[in-house]
């Protein structure tokens, strides 16, 4: 599992567009935002640095990993 935390989220789109960002690499990936928390929890095949890259290409910063 990879966590991720993810800057300027604060809606519903927000959560939309960063899970089909993950899925648009990884169709199968499960993907849990947490908007309170700024918080991306991702389980995929794909490599950390395909999901960081995904959502980073949607708009969202990610700026490390979640504790």
């Amino acid at each position: 599992m990879i966590t991720l935390k993810v800057e300027n989220m604060s809606c519903g789109h927000c959560v939309n567009a960063v899970t089909k960002a993950v899925q648009a690499v990884d169709a199968q990936a499960s993907v849990a935002v947490d908007l309170a928390t700024k918080t991306v929890q991702v389980t995929s095949d794909a490599s950390r640095e395909q999901v960081v890259a995904a959502i980073q290409e949607a708009g969202y910063p990610v700026v490390g990993n979640a504790v």
